[in-house]
């Protein structure tokens, strides 16, 4: 009898405790409980020309079904006219700051004169997150960001949401705040992990742990601190949320730092099996919830390596986002792929709290 009466309470317990659980905001926008919501989004349209090709491959022939583009490089206009045949494909900004290759290089929208601390000494933008961080003013990086959200709506083209490249607009509070300030003004979604970015967290604790080894410092057990931008990352993101906005449960940004060991001597199969086999195993690790996966197709041309060395790293993304396994994974395990544009409209459908 009495352990019965244990079980029963504990019984009464576990659905008590789980009925105390948050929904995610996937729940929120309306999707089924424990469902596994994912954005499989594509950086960098209009960077060059290898990079439209990537995402328009990546986007019309593979899963991959969101990307975001940079306003202030030379290839943004033909990605428009893609963008003109293709008017439901889901397109945001990818706010950039930055630029970061040698020889390849751009300037602020919003000019130089306007915007000077957003500036190196060749008068375009810093190659690097760390020189906004020392030398622009925050009303600086809202200008330039919203010179390039004119110049879209200029272009006729009304973006799905809003993100960062390099993640420079996350860089400093000051400038995270006119990013949210400007997709609220603008009803704009803006690209946020508010939830409980289990996955984003355990990635940057990884990341943290494998520099510290390679550096020779890193004992078993010791302390790892987490990333400052996740301290009030839950708070920001009920901010976002009761101003009408979409909000991520999580973010995948992994694949970027993924090397596979001597890419440049392998074959598109070897490299499509690597990359797809980490994008399986990735994924699957996702908890239930609304979850970006960002990543960088592009079909690189023989002139891509006068951009960057990463062309077949970026090869790589599009390869796994085109092969069927990855499609069949993604159904088979009940995953449900979604857009901002999506989101958004349901978002709205819910209504400001």
């Amino acid at each position: 009898m009495k352990k019965l009466t244990f079980l029963s309470f504990a019984i009464v317990f576990a659905l008590a405790a789980n009925a105390q659980q948050p929904p995610t905001y996937a729940e929120k926008l309306g999707y089924p409980k424990g469902a596994r919501v994912i954005i499989l989004h594509v950086d960098d349209a209009g960077m060059s020309h290898d990079s439209n090709d990537g995402v328009i491959m990546a986007t019309s022939e593979g899963v991959a079904n969101s990307t975001s583009v940079m306003m202030p490089c030379p290839w943004v206009s033909e990605f428009k006219k893609h963008l003109d045949k293709h008017p439901t494909l889901d397109a945001g900004l990818h706010l950039t700051l930055t630029s970061e290759w040698e020889n390849y290089r751009w300037g602020p929208l919003a000019g130089k004169a306007n915007v000077p601390g957003l500036v190196d000494k060749e008068g375009v933008m810093w190659p690097g997150v760390g020189g906004v961080y020392f030398t622009a003013k925050a009303d600086e990086v809202d200008k330039e960001i919203r010179a390039q959200y004119d110049r879209a709506l200029a272009m006729g083209f009304k973006p799905t949401h809003l993100d960062s490249h390099m993640g420079t607009l996350f860089a400093k509070e000051s400038f995270m705040e006119k990013y949210i300030q400007l997709g609220i003004e603008k009803q704009v979604p803006v690209m946020f992990p508010g939830g409980e970015d289990l996955f984003y967290r355990a990635e940057a604790k990884a990341a943290i742990i494998a520099e510290l080894k390679k550096q020779g410092k890193y004992t078993v057990g010791m302390d790892i601190p987490e990333p400052a931008a996740l301290a009030k990352a839950k708070q920001v993101g009920e901010m976002i949320w009761k101003n009408g906005l979409p909000v991520l449960d999580d973010l995948h940004n992994s694949s970027y730092d993924w090397n596979m060991p001597d890419i440049a001597h392998k074959t598109d199969k070897q490299i499509q099996q690597w990359y797809t086999d980490h994008y399986i195993e990735s994924i699957g690790r996702l908890s239930p919830g609304l979850t970006m996966v960002i990543m960088h197709c592009t079909l690189p041309s023989a002139t891509f390596k006068y951009i960057s060395d990463t062309g077949q790293k970026r090869k790589g993304d599009l390869l796994a986002m085109t092969d069927p396994r990855l499609r069949a994974f993604l159904k088979q395990k009940g995953f449900i792929l979604t857009t901002w544009r999506e989101v958004m409209e349901r978002r709205v459908k819910i209504g400001k709290e």
